[in-house]
């Protein structure tokens, strides 16, 4: 684990709020000069801080109008079940996020689709067959007040 400073964690929120800012315009933010600013993305890069950087697309000029977080009960606790139900989420396009979480459920997955009937049918026709799946809760999403995902 790479120990993080003030300034690291500066370089960290920057890059995250924009992962296009110029090195110039990244060090000047953060209180450093160009080279040691890029020295400091350089490591961060390197020691595995950073891991790559994304675009951020906007769901609905897709044509994805659609979002909601899924939580998903297995009917088996096995290693077995959680393999098949990762192998099928991964295939899923209308699955963005599939998360293994503790609690009442093992997945909580983020699907985006065109309307509720292509929904319908993902829960109907992709997650309503899998042997494994004994739960579906399904919790639209009506807004974003605060969404930091890269």
């Amino acid at each position: 684990m790479t120990k993080m400073d003030a300034i690291g964690r500066k370089i960290l929120h920057e890059l995250s709020c924009d992962g296009r800012i110029s090195n110039l315009e990244l060090a000047e933010r953060v209180g450093l000069s160009p080279s040691a600013c890029l020295r400091r993305v350089q490591e961060l890069e390197r020691s595995g801080v950073i891991t790559g950087y994304r675009a951020q697309i906007d769901p609905a000029k897709r044509g994805l109008s659609f979002i909601a977080y899924v939580a998903v009960g297995l009917s088996s606790h096995t290693k077995k079940s959680q393999v098949g139900f990762e192998a099928a989420m991964a295939t899923a396009p209308e699955v963005g996020e599939c998360h293994n979480v503790t609690g009442t459920i093992e997945y909580l997955l983020r699907v985006e689709t065109e309307d509720l009937a292509a929904y319908k049918h993902f829960h109907t026709e992709v997650l309503g067959v899998l042997p494994q799946v004994h739960s579906i809760t399904t919790y639209v999403l009506m807004g974003s007040p605060k969404d930091e995902r890269a």
